[in-house]
Protein backbone atom coordinates (compact mmCIF):
# COMPACT_ATOMS: atom_id res chain seq x y z
CA UNK A 1 0.00 0.00 0.00
CA UNK A 2 1.02 3.26 -1.25
CA UNK A 3 2.22 5.52 2.43
CA UNK A 4 1.98 8.91 1.06
CA UNK A 5 -1.66 8.81 0.06
CA UNK A 6 -3.30 9.57 3.29
CA UNK A 7 -1.46 12.97 2.95
CA UNK A 8 -4.03 15.14 0.19
CA UNK A 9 -2.27 18.14 -1.43
CA UNK A 10 -4.56 20.28 -3.43
CA UNK A 11 -3.69 22.91 -5.97
CA UNK A 12 -5.76 24.93 -8.55
CA UNK A 13 -5.69 26.84 -11.75
CA UNK A 14 -5.10 27.51 -15.64
CA UNK A 15 -3.86 24.28 -17.33
CA UNK A 16 -2.86 24.61 -21.16
CA UNK A 17 -1.85 22.83 -23.76
CA UNK A 18 2.40 23.60 -24.77
CA UNK A 19 3.19 23.14 -28.06
CA UNK A 20 7.06 23.45 -28.06
CA UNK A 21 9.00 23.97 -30.73
CA UNK A 22 11.39 20.92 -31.71
CA UNK A 23 13.83 23.07 -33.59
CA UNK A 24 15.51 26.78 -32.81
CA UNK A 25 14.36 29.67 -34.62
CA UNK A 26 11.37 32.07 -34.37
CA UNK A 27 7.85 30.61 -33.65
CA UNK A 28 6.80 31.94 -37.05
CA UNK A 29 8.92 29.64 -38.44
CA UNK A 30 8.88 26.52 -36.73
CA UNK A 31 7.05 23.70 -38.80
CA UNK A 32 7.18 20.79 -36.06
CA UNK A 33 6.15 21.30 -32.40
CA UNK A 34 5.73 18.78 -30.10
CA UNK A 35 2.82 18.29 -27.56
CA UNK A 36 3.08 18.87 -23.69
CA UNK A 37 1.35 20.05 -20.51
CA UNK A 38 1.31 23.35 -19.29
CA UNK A 39 0.41 25.46 -15.88
CA UNK A 40 2.65 26.31 -13.36
CA UNK A 41 0.00 24.72 -10.56
CA UNK A 42 -0.57 21.68 -13.06
CA UNK A 43 3.33 21.23 -13.04
CA UNK A 44 3.62 20.72 -9.35
CA UNK A 45 -0.02 18.49 -8.92
CA UNK A 46 2.03 16.39 -11.16
CA UNK A 47 5.27 16.43 -9.08
CA UNK A 48 3.21 15.76 -5.66
CA UNK A 49 1.57 12.96 -7.67
CA UNK A 50 4.83 11.41 -9.11
CA UNK A 51 5.93 10.97 -5.38
CA UNK A 52 2.94 9.45 -4.77
CA UNK A 53 0.95 11.65 -2.26
CA UNK A 54 -2.73 12.03 -2.90
CA UNK A 55 -2.71 14.88 -5.60
CA UNK A 56 -5.93 17.02 -6.18
CA UNK A 57 -5.60 19.84 -9.61
CA UNK A 58 -8.96 21.84 -9.87
CA UNK A 59 -9.05 23.64 -12.82
CA UNK A 60 -11.54 24.15 -16.02
CA UNK A 61 -11.23 23.07 -19.99
CA UNK A 62 -13.07 23.33 -22.80
CA UNK A 63 -15.02 20.82 -24.47
CA UNK A 64 -12.37 20.31 -26.89
CA UNK A 65 -9.10 17.79 -27.80
CA UNK A 66 -6.85 19.68 -25.92
CA UNK A 67 -9.09 19.64 -23.03
CA UNK A 68 -9.19 15.91 -23.15
CA UNK A 69 -5.59 15.18 -23.79
CA UNK A 70 -5.12 17.40 -20.46
CA UNK A 71 -7.00 15.49 -18.94
CA UNK A 72 -6.18 11.96 -20.28
CA UNK A 73 -2.71 13.12 -19.62
CA UNK A 74 -3.22 13.99 -15.65
CA UNK A 75 -5.08 10.91 -15.09
CA UNK A 76 -1.91 8.65 -16.33
CA UNK A 77 0.21 11.12 -13.96
CA UNK A 78 -1.84 9.90 -10.80
CA UNK A 79 -3.14 13.45 -10.49
CA UNK A 80 -6.87 13.03 -8.82
CA UNK A 81 -9.17 14.66 -11.62
CA UNK A 82 -12.60 14.42 -10.31
CA UNK A 83 -12.56 18.25 -9.45
CA UNK A 84 -11.73 18.94 -13.60
CA UNK A 85 -14.70 20.66 -15.13
CA UNK A 86 -15.26 21.58 -18.84
CA UNK A 87 -16.65 24.36 -20.27
CA UNK A 88 -19.15 23.96 -23.66
CA UNK A 89 -18.51 28.15 -24.55
CA UNK A 90 -14.85 28.54 -23.98
CA UNK A 91 -11.16 26.82 -25.27
CA UNK A 92 -8.72 25.27 -23.56
CA UNK A 93 -6.11 27.85 -23.30
CA UNK A 94 -2.97 27.33 -25.90
CA UNK A 95 0.73 28.37 -25.29
CA UNK A 96 3.65 28.29 -27.93
CA UNK A 97 6.85 27.71 -26.82
CA UNK A 98 10.35 28.21 -28.81
CA UNK A 99 13.44 26.04 -28.76
CA UNK A 100 16.58 27.57 -27.15
CA UNK A 101 19.64 26.30 -27.86
CA UNK A 102 22.42 28.48 -25.59
CA UNK A 103 20.03 28.07 -21.98
CA UNK A 104 18.28 31.10 -22.16
CA UNK A 105 14.54 31.61 -20.92
CA UNK A 106 12.61 29.96 -24.33
CA UNK A 107 10.12 33.13 -26.08
CA UNK A 108 6.66 31.96 -25.63
CA UNK A 109 3.06 33.27 -26.90
CA UNK A 110 -0.02 32.63 -25.62
CA UNK A 111 -3.49 32.40 -26.46
CA UNK A 112 -5.32 32.23 -23.24
CA UNK A 113 -7.87 35.12 -23.51
CA UNK A 114 -11.21 33.87 -22.32
CA UNK A 115 -9.95 30.81 -21.42
CA UNK A 116 -11.98 27.72 -20.38
CA UNK A 117 -10.09 28.21 -17.08
CA UNK A 118 -10.44 31.94 -17.21
CA UNK A 119 -14.03 31.61 -16.22
CA UNK A 120 -13.54 29.69 -12.80
CA UNK A 121 -15.18 31.16 -9.78
CA UNK A 122 -15.76 30.99 -6.49
CA UNK A 123 -19.27 29.11 -7.95
CA UNK A 124 -17.24 26.26 -8.57
CA UNK A 125 -15.88 26.11 -5.44
CA UNK A 126 -17.61 23.11 -3.05
CA UNK A 127 -16.57 22.48 0.86
CA UNK A 128 -16.32 19.28 0.09
CA UNK A 129 -13.26 20.01 -1.72
CA UNK A 130 -11.13 20.93 1.38
CA UNK A 131 -12.36 17.90 2.94
CA UNK A 132 -9.89 15.74 3.06
CA UNK A 133 -7.27 17.47 1.83
CA UNK A 134 -4.09 18.56 4.48
CA UNK A 135 -2.50 21.10 2.36
CA UNK A 136 -3.19 24.00 -0.42
CA UNK A 137 -0.86 25.24 -2.54
CA UNK A 138 -1.73 28.55 -4.65
CA UNK A 139 0.38 30.50 -6.89
CA UNK A 140 0.88 34.00 -8.27
CA UNK A 141 -0.41 32.82 -12.14
CA UNK A 142 -3.98 31.72 -11.22
CA UNK A 143 -4.67 34.93 -9.29
CA UNK A 144 -3.59 36.75 -12.43
CA UNK A 145 -5.71 35.31 -15.21
CA UNK A 146 -8.50 36.64 -14.36
CA UNK A 147 -11.20 38.36 -11.68
CA UNK A 148 -13.10 35.12 -11.17
CA UNK A 149 -10.05 32.83 -11.06
CA UNK A 150 -8.46 35.48 -8.50
CA UNK A 151 -11.85 35.32 -6.18
CA UNK A 152 -11.78 31.30 -6.50
CA UNK A 153 -8.35 31.76 -5.22
CA UNK A 154 -9.21 33.97 -2.31
CA UNK A 155 -11.98 32.02 -1.54
CA UNK A 156 -9.98 28.62 -1.82
CA UNK A 157 -7.83 30.08 0.79
CA UNK A 158 -9.91 31.68 3.10
CA UNK A 159 -11.70 28.31 3.14
CA UNK A 160 -8.26 26.24 4.05
CA UNK A 161 -7.56 28.64 6.78
CA UNK A 162 -11.05 28.57 8.45
CA UNK A 163 -10.33 24.83 8.27
CA UNK A 164 -7.20 24.62 9.84
CA UNK A 165 -5.33 23.42 6.62
CA UNK A 166 -1.59 24.24 6.10
CA UNK A 167 -1.30 26.51 2.93
CA UNK A 168 1.74 27.80 0.83
CA UNK A 169 2.45 30.51 -2.08
CA UNK A 170 4.61 30.55 -4.42
CA UNK A 171 4.59 34.30 -6.09
CA UNK A 172 5.04 33.36 -9.45
CA UNK A 173 4.95 36.79 -10.86
CA UNK A 174 3.24 37.24 -14.85
CA UNK A 175 3.46 41.23 -14.86
CA UNK A 176 2.03 41.05 -18.81
CA UNK A 177 -1.19 39.53 -16.92
CA UNK A 178 -1.77 42.34 -14.43
CA UNK A 179 -3.03 46.08 -15.29
CA UNK A 180 -0.01 47.56 -13.47
CA UNK A 181 2.63 46.04 -11.15
CA UNK A 182 1.05 48.28 -7.92
CA UNK A 183 -1.81 45.89 -8.32
CA UNK A 184 -0.18 42.97 -8.60
CA UNK A 185 2.24 43.33 -5.71
CA UNK A 186 -0.53 44.03 -3.39
CA UNK A 187 -2.49 41.27 -4.84
CA UNK A 188 0.29 38.74 -4.67
CA UNK A 189 1.33 40.10 -1.15
CA UNK A 190 -1.81 39.73 0.48
CA UNK A 191 -2.03 36.11 -0.75
CA UNK A 192 1.32 35.32 0.45
CA UNK A 193 1.28 37.42 3.56
CA UNK A 194 -1.89 34.15 4.32
CA UNK A 195 -0.33 31.36 3.50
CA UNK A 196 2.45 29.92 5.96
CA UNK A 197 5.38 29.11 3.55
CA UNK A 198 6.09 31.29 0.63
CA UNK A 199 8.54 30.58 -2.43
CA UNK A 200 9.64 33.84 -3.87
CA UNK A 201 12.67 34.41 -6.49
CA UNK A 202 15.10 36.86 -5.66
CA UNK A 203 14.15 39.26 -8.59
CA UNK A 204 10.62 38.91 -7.36
CA UNK A 205 11.22 40.00 -4.06
CA UNK A 206 12.77 42.87 -5.14
CA UNK A 207 9.58 43.77 -7.14
CA UNK A 208 7.26 42.67 -3.97
CA UNK A 209 8.96 44.23 -1.00
CA UNK A 210 11.66 46.55 -2.60
CA UNK A 211 14.79 44.93 -1.54
CA UNK A 212 16.53 42.12 -3.50
CA UNK A 213 18.33 40.77 -0.31
CA UNK A 214 17.32 37.52 0.75
CA UNK A 215 17.48 38.35 4.31
CA UNK A 216 15.29 41.45 3.87
CA UNK A 217 12.76 39.43 1.33
CA UNK A 218 12.35 36.99 4.16
CA UNK A 219 11.92 39.60 7.44
CA UNK A 220 9.31 41.78 5.31
CA UNK A 221 6.88 38.33 5.08
CA UNK A 222 7.97 36.44 8.63
CA UNK A 223 6.81 40.07 10.27
CA UNK A 224 3.67 39.61 8.47
CA UNK A 225 2.89 36.36 9.80
CA UNK A 226 4.32 34.08 7.44
CA UNK A 227 6.24 30.95 8.98
CA UNK A 228 9.09 30.27 6.40
CA UNK A 229 10.03 31.94 3.39
CA UNK A 230 12.68 30.59 0.96
CA UNK A 231 13.74 32.70 -1.75
CA UNK A 232 15.08 31.41 -4.68
CA UNK A 233 18.31 32.24 -5.41
CA UNK A 234 19.08 30.46 -8.91
CA UNK A 235 22.01 28.30 -9.55
CA UNK A 236 23.20 29.74 -6.41
CA UNK A 237 20.48 27.70 -4.44
CA UNK A 238 18.42 29.39 -1.98
CA UNK A 239 18.08 31.36 1.26
CA UNK A 240 15.64 30.21 4.03
CA UNK A 241 14.48 31.92 7.36
CA UNK A 242 11.76 30.81 9.96
CA UNK A 243 9.55 33.06 11.97
CA UNK A 244 11.69 31.44 15.25
CA UNK A 245 14.64 32.68 13.71
CA UNK A 246 16.78 29.60 11.73
CA UNK A 247 18.02 30.80 8.75
CA UNK A 248 20.59 29.88 6.30
CA UNK A 249 22.07 29.19 2.74
CA UNK A 250 21.88 25.84 0.81
CA UNK A 251 24.24 25.72 -2.58
CA UNK A 252 22.48 24.42 -5.98
CA UNK A 253 23.65 21.86 -7.96
CA UNK A 254 25.87 22.06 -10.69
CA UNK A 255 24.27 21.71 -14.51
CA UNK A 256 25.83 20.73 -17.31
CA UNK A 257 24.18 22.02 -19.89
CA UNK A 258 20.60 24.07 -19.26
CA UNK A 259 18.03 23.09 -21.96
CA UNK A 260 14.96 24.76 -20.36
CA UNK A 261 14.22 26.96 -17.83
CA UNK A 262 10.82 26.97 -17.73
CA UNK A 263 9.36 25.15 -15.06
CA UNK A 264 12.54 24.78 -12.46
CA UNK A 265 10.65 27.44 -10.14
CA UNK A 266 7.28 24.66 -9.71
CA UNK A 267 9.75 21.66 -9.33
CA UNK A 268 11.87 23.83 -6.40
CA UNK A 269 8.29 24.32 -4.97
CA UNK A 270 7.37 20.56 -5.16
CA UNK A 271 11.17 19.74 -3.52
CA UNK A 272 10.68 22.01 -0.81
CA UNK A 273 7.15 20.75 0.34
CA UNK A 274 7.52 17.52 -0.46
CA UNK A 275 10.58 17.35 1.80
CA UNK A 276 8.34 19.33 4.33
CA UNK A 277 5.19 16.86 4.21
CA UNK A 278 7.72 13.90 4.38
CA UNK A 279 9.15 15.39 7.95
CA UNK A 280 12.38 16.69 6.49
CA UNK A 281 14.38 19.21 8.26
CA UNK A 282 14.21 22.52 6.24
CA UNK A 283 17.62 22.38 5.22
CA UNK A 284 17.38 18.98 3.81
CA UNK A 285 14.07 20.29 2.39
CA UNK A 286 15.48 23.34 0.37
CA UNK A 287 18.20 20.93 -0.75
CA UNK A 288 15.67 18.22 -2.58
CA UNK A 289 14.15 21.72 -3.81
CA UNK A 290 17.39 22.60 -5.31
CA UNK A 291 17.85 19.37 -6.77
CA UNK A 292 14.37 19.12 -8.52
CA UNK A 293 14.95 22.66 -9.80
CA UNK A 294 18.18 21.32 -11.05
CA UNK A 295 16.45 18.18 -13.05
CA UNK A 296 13.81 20.16 -14.62
CA UNK A 297 16.74 22.90 -16.55
CA UNK A 298 18.04 19.82 -18.02
CA UNK A 299 15.17 18.30 -20.20
CA UNK A 300 12.23 20.32 -22.34
CA UNK A 301 9.02 20.58 -20.95
CA UNK A 302 8.02 22.35 -17.91
CA UNK A 303 6.83 18.48 -16.12
CA UNK A 304 9.35 16.16 -17.31
CA UNK A 305 12.53 16.52 -15.31
CA UNK A 306 9.94 15.63 -12.13
CA UNK A 307 11.13 12.83 -10.80
CA UNK A 308 9.37 9.31 -9.37
CA UNK A 309 9.61 8.44 -5.64
CA UNK A 310 12.16 5.94 -6.26
CA UNK A 311 14.56 8.51 -8.51
CA UNK A 312 14.05 10.62 -4.97
CA UNK A 313 15.08 7.54 -2.55
CA UNK A 314 18.01 7.19 -4.40
CA UNK A 315 18.90 10.26 -4.38
CA UNK A 316 18.52 10.63 -0.87
CA UNK A 317 20.61 7.64 -0.32
CA UNK A 318 23.52 9.03 -2.75
CA UNK A 319 23.30 12.31 -0.35
CA UNK A 320 23.83 10.41 3.36
CA UNK A 321 26.57 8.31 1.85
Amino acid sequence: MNQYVNFSFLTLGEAMTMLAAKQSGKLSDVEEFTRHLAGAELNVAIGMARLGFRSTYMTKVGEDCLGRFIKQQLALEGVVTDWISESATNSTGIVFKASQTDGSDPAVEYFRRNSAASTLSPDDLSPHLLSQVNHLHLTGVACAVSPSLLSLSRETLKLAQRQGITTSFDTNLRPSLWPDEETMRDTINEFACGCQTVLPGREEGRILTGSDDPDSIADFYLQRGVDLVVVKLGSDGAYYKTSKGSFGVVPGFSVDKVVDTVGAGDSFAVGVLSGLFDGRSIEESVRRGNWFGSLAVRVRGDSEGLPSRMQLDEFEREVKA
